[in-house]
């Protein structure tokens, strides 16, 4: 999700809410920590040198329990570092503290705000000579003649 896209959805809404990829909730007195820019330049494993922008999001709850963060509220922060660190219209990335943190990207279903999984990749697949998957196969699918006929003197 964009940027542009969650400020759409915020207007739309008197609460907000974040669910994570196991289906519970963050606990509704979260608080939105950060709001940043993040740059990553790096080397990929095939040479090439990328640049990569996100806009991050550190989620984080508080003992604070009587704490509720509104839609225009968020919009405002979001809008504030708009313009004091020039974020244009990237992708989320949100943090949020289990056992460590965790980046997850970010949907919308409708009714809450979806963290999603992120994973590691290749990107330089056509140099790294990746080998392919190997096909599974279903040991129902298998022939299930026998290779032995009785009598045969194979067994």
């Amino acid at each position: 999700m964009k940027l542009s896209e969650i400020k759409s959805k915020l207007n739309q809404l008197e609460t907000i809410t974040f669910q994570l990829p196991d289906g519970t909730l963050v606990p509704n007195h979260f608080h939105v920590t950060e709001v940043g820019k993040i740059t990553k330049h790096f080397i990929d494993c095939g040479g090439t040198v990328r640049n990569e922008e996100v806009v991050n999001f550190q989620l984080w709850n508080a003992n604070d329990y009587d704490h509720r963060l509104h839609p225009e509220k968020l919009t405002k922060i979001i809008e504030l570092s708009e313009k004091v660190l020039g974020i244009g219209d990237l992708e989320i990335e949100l943090e949020h503290q289990s056992e460590t943190i965790g980046k997850f990207g970010l949907d919308y279903d409708g009714q809450h705000f979806l963290l999603t999984t992120k994973h590691t990749d290749c990107l330089a697949k056509d140099q790294c000579v990746i080998p392919a998957e190997k096909p599974r196969v279903k040991l129902s699918d298998v022939n299930n003649e026998p290779c032995c006929t009785p009598g045969g003197n194979c067994c």
